[in-house]
Formats: structure tokens, C-alpha cells, sequence
């Protein structure tokens, strides 16, 4: 998994963008890991993994239930 500060993730967003495509990417913000930013294929894949490990219940349908 590839490491970004957050300023140079807000600098350079495109770059972020790609690298996220092919690879998740951990944003850091003073040295500490706060998100990581992958691409939709990989959020699908691992949001349906969750659903079936859930007895159903979406990452998505969750986050969409409490307003985000």
C-alpha cells in the first residue's frame, strides 16, 4: 500500500487518483494514518464481501441509512 501526507494528497490529487486505481493509497496527517483511498472496484468488491458476511446488509445501504 502506497503512503501520502495529506497536503501532498490535496497537491496532487490526480496523482492520487491514478495511484488509487491501481492500489489502495493511506493518507497520513501529522504521521498518523487517517484514511485510506481506493478505487470503486476495489470499495464494490470488499462492500460485497461485507454484505455476505453480514447476512446481507450493504456497506453502502449502512452509510446511506445514517445520512452520508
Amino acid at each position: 500500500m502506497k503512503t501520502m501526507s495529506a497536503k501532498d494528497a490535496k497537491n496532487a490529487f490526480g496523482l492520487l487518483l491514478n495511484t488509487a486505481r491501481a492500489e489502495p493509497v493511506s493518507i497520513e496527517k501529522h504521521g498518523r494514518r487517517v484514511v485510506v483511498v481506493l478505487s470503486i472496484e476495489e470499495y464494490e468488491r470488499l462492500a460485497g464481501e461485507s454484505a455476505k458476511s453480514s447476512g446481507g446488509a450493504s456497506t453502502e445501504a449502512a452509510l446511506k441509512k445514517k445520512g452520508k
